[in-house]
């Protein structure tokens, strides 16, 4: 039998998202290279060297993504969604400790951090979820509890790890994909009803943070409170910012990073690092590529033929789009540190090749905009 291969699909390939990520890419090892810098080194710190490799890795994983239906993973939805919960409990009981937390799994010479994978298992099941539970007037309050539940699992497990800041993308990406799916006005009346009565048992849920946590956020409004402490890194990351001016201090000649004031340079205050060498003009021209990526991807999600696919882009986007907002908000010193990492820029493999295959889904998305073909789910 002769195989017959739709040329639409290269037709509706979205190169222009694919390039606009490895700029982003880009960008993000050249200053994990200088954040890692060491003078007197003649080659580049091993950081970005595993940072580079990473991103070929994430850049085949993103190839690998746009290579088949993404329909068929609606039949598998559930089995992602088990593996990820069985490896975040393993990380809760033989995971590798590091800053405090424990947040990886080792496996063989590399680590892995099995909460961003959930992120994308937690994407594809509750696009599956709403995706088969469509109601002329909008989801009802009850159409929402499975949703919530499978959120809320793997919330606890990495807020026991503890990470604070990942457990609070989870229920930003549930809220945002319920939006998406169209909850009915009533339900939207009980949500917003429901949080403001449980606003006065904030004072409790702050009790029970951990005691670093509790300082993030008591030096939030006034870091000088705590210079030396928890309010060390926001203070250091708006020095570095702002002694980036308007053009920066060049590549590698950023003080706060090579005298080694600031804090978590490669992976949470990386923004920091590139303003400081880069500047206002860097800085503008690094959000305006997030941003007309983001704007692709609503693009595709505008002119998905299929629900399933829309909500599953959607719920990527959802997922950058908040990670960045937070790692901005905190790096500048408008939210509490969490310890969120800027997607495709910071440190980390994990995070890398997830959010590059995931960004894969979404030109798979609109590879496929033209097909209606139904694929038979379990």
């Amino acid at each position: 039998m002769r195989l017959m291969f739709d040329r639409r699909l290269i037709y509706h390939f979205d190169g222009f998202a694919l390039l606009l990520m490895m700029l982003i890419v880009a960008l993000g090892v050249t200053t994990v290279y200088s954040a890692t810098y060491q003078a007197g080194r003649a080659v580049a710190d091993s950081y970005a060297w595993r940072q580079a490799l990473w991103a070929l890795l994430g850049l085949a994983a993103t190839l690998g993504m746009v290579s088949f239906d993404y329909r068929r993973l609606e039949r598998y939805a559930w089995l992602f969604w088990g593996v990820g919960a069985v490896l975040l409990l393993a990380v809760d009981i033989a995971g590798e400790m590091g800053n405090g937390s424990r947040r990886w799994l080792a496996v063989g010479p590399v680590t892995v951090q099995p909460s961003e994978l959930m992120k994308l298992a937690l994407i594809v099941t509750l696009a599956r979820i709403f995706h088969r539970n469509t109601r002329p007037g909008g989801l009802r309050l009850r159409d929402l509890v499975l949703p919530a539940v499978l959120t809320a699992v793997p919330a606890a497990l990495i807020l026991a790890q503890p990470d604070l800041g990942t457990a609070g993308v989870f229920v930003f990406i549930f809220a945002s994909m319920v939006l998406m799916a169209g909850p009915s006005r009533r339900t939207l009346a009980i949500i917003a009803g429901v949080g403001l009565a449980m606003a006065p048992l904030l004072p409790v849920a702050f009790a029970r943070l951990k005691p670093y946590q509790q300082r993030r956020l008591e030096t939030f409004l006034s870091p000088e409170l705590d210079p030396l402490g928890a309010g060390y890194h926001v203070i250091q990351s708006k020095i570095a910012i702002g002694s980036g001016g308007f053009h920066g201090r060049g590549f590698l000649q950023g003080t706060q990073n090579q005298l080694n004031f600031l804090p978590e340079q490669h992976t949470d205050f990386i923004f920091s690092v590139y303003s400081e060498e880069w500047g206002f003009v860097g800085a503008v021209l690094l959000l305006v590529l997030y941003t007309i990526l983001l704007l692709r991807g609503l693009v595709v999600v505008a002119r998905a033929k299929e629900r399933f696919g829309a909500l599953i882009a959607f719920g990527v986007l959802a997922n950058v789009f908040w990670q960045a907002s937070i790692n901005l908000g905190m790096t500048t010193g408008l939210l509490p540190v969490v310890g969120i990492t800027l997607p495709f820029f910071s440190y980390g493999g994990s995070s890398l090749v997830t959010l590059m295959a995931s960004l894969g889904l979404v030109i798979n998305v609109n590879m496929r905009r033209f097909s209606h073909d139904r694929i038979s789910a379990l």
